[in-house]
């Protein structure tokens, strides 16, 4: 499941859309937030955005060898505003959510959101020519939750169902949940959320999601400081572009 979760998620993560010129000549770009046309479809948002970001991904080689500023910086602005972390965070933590506080559960939702960020930068760095096929959308015209279905196919495996619950909302449709072969990605984090919540409380839950968004900090520093000095130093003087959310 897991490596299917990180092939999935490649195809997830294309639902950016940016230009990026070459981190060899200039610092890391800025990636100003795209904002659809308003009225515009679920599948319609989808489609449009995956076929201009799967011809750039291919063009870019510093987001295919992992680079951590340039991908951290396009989940950012690119991914991140097309979802409702919110409710996803809601989601996952499931009936305890109404046992958290206003400021617990805000907590809750900016370390969730970190987690999710980094699973998305690592499907991002890890796309390698997936191609996405829509199915047509059948939903009633004043529908505001859909589900847009997808197949995902890569060389050398069996196609993957790809389903995105969205709903509409004042700042356009919003993504909420992904299943991926039926499962959904989401709610595969609920069994775990709810055996912390029992052994430490809610609080238990935000410090294990801090504790472990801080070791990926970390390492991800680690990275950086290898892989280029100008990186580390993005890092250390940009956290911003790395801690969004938190």
């Amino acid at each position: 499941m897991r490596s299917l979760l990180f092939t999935s998620l490649a195809a997830l993560a294309v639902l950016a859309g940016w230009s990026s010129p070459s981190y060899a000549t200039q610092p890391v770009p800025a990636y100003p937030p795209v904002t659809p046309a308003p009225g515009t479809a679920p599948d319609v948002l989808l489609k449009a955005v995956t076929s201009e970001v799967i011809a750039l991904i291919r063009q870019d080689g510093d987001i295919q060898a992992g680079n951590p500023a340039k991908v951290a910086e396009l989940v950012e602005t690119r991914i991140l505003p097309h979802f409702d972390f919110p409710r996803m965070t809601r989601i996952a933590v499931a009936r305890n959510w109404r046992l958290a506080t206003q400021a617990q559960k805000q907590a809750l939702t900016a370390e969730y959101r970190t987690l999710l960020v980094r699973t998305f930068s690592t499907a991002l760095s890890s796309y390698r020519d997936q191609a996405i096929e829509y199915k047509p959308l059948r939903a009633a015209r004043n529908a505001t939750e859909v589900t847009v279905k997808s197949t995902l196919t890569q060389p050398g495996a069996e196609r993957t169902t790809l389903d995105y619950a969205m709903e509409k909302t004042t700042a356009g449709w919003k993504v909420y949940d992904i299943k991926i072969a039926g499962i959904s990605l989401i709610s595969t984090y609920q069994p775990g959320f709810a055996r912390t919540i029992r052994g430490g409380g809610v609080d238990g839950l935000i410090h294990s999601l801090s504790a472990e968004n801080r070791q990926a900090d970390a390492e991800l520093v680690a990275r950086a400081r290898s892989a280029h000095p100008f990186l580390f130093f993005l890092y250390a003087v940009i956290p911003s572009i790395f801690h969004s959310g938190r």
